[in-house]
């Protein structure tokens, strides 16, 4: 018996092949989406995984330099010998023919025991590894130290992303680093009665342990990822809940009959969700597949992003991993019986002998759509309340999901309205006839249509806060970028002749003395600035209380950064400490976006004072003829052109940096759109075989057959119209969410909103052709109906 009912059910999809497809791409296509960003994060957080379990990042306290970035050796062997249980690091740079490579030295005899310094793979060992120089090194970069080096150079998986590992002692020969150190990891276990750090190393300052290292610091940007993830799977469930609804509808008469014949209802519902769990495996696989694909399209745009906003290493390779894909088929599964959940329920409550006449699946009552729009009317108060009184990034998005949803379910009762005020407008039987038909169709495309408004508000949304950022970024940049030129010594002792040259040569000189250091318990870069004329004219503030930079250039104010204020709960006029034993107010509040740090900025002479063994080997340079000051220091003083940037090749750099940042979030808008048009495509083409029996009668008062496929065809632009413009409003909605809110909770730095109507009636313009073209197909079906087809109408009762 239970196979009988199986086949039966199954031979529904054999006789519906086109439902089959539409069910199982839409299933697919939004697994893939949702499968290829958790594979990117995964691989991600396996990075800062790395990073951690290799260098101990994160993991242990540690003793850095109070000034500079290096470490006198004998200060550690002082520590050693004093009982201090610390282990030596040693880092640099080095340029290879793909980037860099970031060299660390350790010590395997006093390292933490939780750092695992090498894999000891190959046949290597400890002497190898203290001897003979061999390097392990990941992956990505392997290979290429193996053309620099005569070490021998092992890959070793588990080293973190653009990582080789070494025993210090060849680092320090290879960095030309001899007797220094960058800093000392602090063993968790420590002898009593050790004496004080201040006393043994007082250049030493103890940095504690950060729990969540780089992980913690991208949450926010791989939360953004997972919300477009799941923006895109809920536009590809709209395509399955259509589907899976039509092929319940139609498989009423079915059901009933199968139950007259003795089958528990118990046994029909199992095997119904049997018959979609296996669909859901089946789809499932594909779109991992397909994602798959996805994420290692766009993993070396990822791992650039990540590099360039918080400096944390990803590898540009992915890795199959079983969180992802479990989770991929996981959230098939789920989403399948979410999408049947209702078809389900209406079998499981329907009477033995109820009418096996089909209800028109299209047509839903204007109670339905009232009682969404009264949802949905729910949602927005919700909404309102998170606005006003919510705080955190979890909450932000909380308010995303409540304007998307409601937006989405208040659709079709807005659809409806627009379809009966053109209604009132018709003057002739055909037009009327027209707009009745189309106010009977907005249920059955409404699910369609909700994904067609989710996915243009999406891209309209985030568009708008990347074109926003963009005309930000540009002022921001010719604020910062307002020298002319600007020099980069790659020698520090060479820093205190070049100022002198550049004095006598350049209208103004700039000097950029930073150090990093913590402000309020947030990671910030200090800066010590020669106020003048360009801090005066050129940079503007979030805010200020009046005489910002006399106050600073005389020792008594600091300008901080808008990252800094809100992570420390700062303000101007609050009083901030900014190093030991200095607490100045904040005079004014600056933007720095793009930046994960806080920032300072105090005067000169006050930052010299502190920091007396930083020396600047960076200089802006005003002048009025950048081209004869360049020759001058290139030709007469002997300055490399290398060492010599002008402004424009900063801010074009800086620039393509931001465009590869946000294409992952581009990509991942069109895709969005183009499920969006499969929706459409798949919703038309499945009503098209419950349509006949509705255009019948309009053929046999004289419309042709090519006449009412062009009026399907304009039915869905008219649709997809009144949903795009809707879809405006809302999309500018969740952009000032996600400047106002999601930005502030995740980065720390709230931007302006700009409009950009010409993109919008571009966007407006690509949707209804997507429309259009998934019309186009059951179109030029109809129009090609055989009259016999609609004839045959005519010789059933009903």
């Amino acid at each position: 018996m239970i196979w009988t009912t199986l086949t039966a059910l199954l031979s529904h999809w054999r006789s519906n092949l086109l439902q089959f497809f539409a069910m199982v791409a839409g299933l697919a296509l939004a697994t893939a989406l949702w499968s290829g960003v958790q594979a990117i994060n995964a691989e991600a957080r396996a990075s800062y995984d790395a990073a951690a379990a290799t260098l101990g990042e994160g993991q242990f306290d540690q003793l850095l330099p109070r000034t500079g970035d290096r470490i006198d050796q004998a200060t550690y062997i002082a520590l050693r010998r004093a009982g201090w249980q610390v282990s030596p690091v040693l880092e640099g740079r080095l340029r290879i023919e793909d980037g860099r490579v970031r060299l660390v030295g350790l010590d395997p005899l006093t390292a933490p025991g939780t750092i695992a310094p090498v894999g000891m793979q190959e046949g290597a060992d400890l002497d190898d590894f203290l001897t003979r120089g061999v390097l392990f090194a990941a992956p990505d970069v392997a290979e290429a130290l193996t053309a620099v080096f005569t070490q021998r150079v092992i890959t070793d998986p588990t080293v973190a992303p653009g990582v080789a590992l070494m025993d210090i002692g060849v680092a320090q020969t290879l960095l030309d680093a001899e007797a220094e150190l960058s800093r000392l990891i602090v063993a968790p276990t420590q002898p009593m009665g050790l004496p004080d750090l201040a006393e043994v190393a007082p250049n030493l300052v103890r940095q504690p342990a950060q729990d969540a290292g780089a992980g913690r610091l991208t949450d926010s940007f791989h939360l953004n990822l997972t919300a477009f993830g799941l923006l895109s799977f809920a536009v590809g469930i709209f395509i399955v809940h259509g589907t899976i609804s039509l092929a319940f509808e139609q498989r009423r008469s079915m059901v009933r009959t199968i139950r007259a014949l003795g089958v528990p209802l118990k046994i029909l519902i199992g095997l119904m969700i049997s018959e979609l769990i296996l669909f859901a495996l089946v789809a499932g696989g594909i779109g991992v597949a397909l994602g798959y694909v996805i994420a290692a399209v766009l993993l070396p745009n990822v791992a650039a992003t990540l590099q360039g906003l918080y400096g944390a290493s990803v590898a540009g390779t992915l890795q199959l991993r079983p969180e992802w894909w479990l989770s991929g088929l996981a959230i098939a599964v789920l989403g399948t019986g979410f999408a049947a959940s209702g078809a389900l329920w209406k079998i499981a409550q329907m009477p033995l002998l109820a009418s096996a006449r089909p209800r028109a699946w299209a047509v839903a009552s204007g109670e339905t759509a009232r009682r969404l729009g009264t949802v949905a009317v729910l949602l927005f108060a919700a909404g309102i309340g998170l606005a006003i009184w919510g705080q955190g990034l979890t909450l932000a998005f909380a308010l995303l999901a409540c304007l998307l949803i409601g937006a989405a379910l208040i659709l079709p009762l807005l659809l409806r309205g627009a379809v009966t005020l053109a209604d009132r407008q018709a003057r002739s039987a055909m037009w009327q006839w027209f707009w009745a038909d189309t106010r009977q169709q907005v249920p059955g495309m409404s699910l369609a249509l909700m994904a067609l408004l989710l996915a243009t508000a999406a891209n309209v949304g985030v568009s708008t806060m990347v074109s926003s950022f963009r005309v930000t970024f540009v002022d921001f940049l010719d604020q910062r970028l307002a020298p002319e030129l600007f020099i980069r010594l790659e020698d520090p002792e060479q820093s205190a002749d070049v100022e002198a040259i550049l004095l006598s040569e350049a209208r103004e000189v700039l000097p950029l003395l930073s150090v990093e250091t913590d402000i309020a318990t947030v990671p910030t870069e200090l800066f010590g600035v020669r106020v003048g004329p360009t801090y005066r004219e050129n940079w503007l503030f979030l805010d200020d209380d009046g005489d910002v930079w006399d106050r600073v250039e005389t020792g008594r104010a600091v300008v901080v950064s808008e990252q800094l204020a809100r992570r420390a709960g700062l303000w101007t006029g609050d009083a901030v400490t900014v190093a030991q034993g200095l607490t100045l107010p904040i005079a004014a509040i600056v933007a720095d976006y793009g930046n994960p740090l806080g920032q300072a900025i105090i005067s000169e002479p006050l930052f010299r004072g502190l920091y007396p063994d930083t020396v600047p080997t960076s200089f802006g340079i005003r002048t009025d003829d950048p081209m004869e000051l360049r020759a001058t220091l290139t030709e007469t003083y002997g300055l490399p052109e290398t060492a010599i940037i002008d402004q424009s090749r900063i801010k074009a750099f800086s620039l393509g940096v931001f465009e590869r940042t946000f294409t992952v979030t581009g990509a991942l808008n069109v895709l969005t759109l183009a499920v969006a048009a499969f929706a459409i495509l798949m919703s038309l083409l499945t009503l098209a075989s419950i349509r006949v029996p509705q255009l019948a009668p309009a053929w046999a008062l004289g419309l042709t057959r090519r006449r009412l496929g062009q009026l399907e065809l304009l039915r869905a632009v008219v649709l997809a119209l009144v949903t795009t413009v809707l879809s405006i409003p809302l999309g500018l909605g969740l952009a000032w969410v996600l400047l106002s809110y999601v930005n502030v909770e995740a980065f720390g730095w709230k931007l302006p909103l700009y409009l950009f109507p010409g993109h919008y009636a571009l966007l407006t313009l690509f949707a209804l052709l997507a429309a259009a073209l998934a019309a186009l197909w059951p179109a030029l079906r109809l129009a090609r109906t055989p009259p016999s087809d609609l004839l045959k109408v005519f010789a059933n009762d009903r």
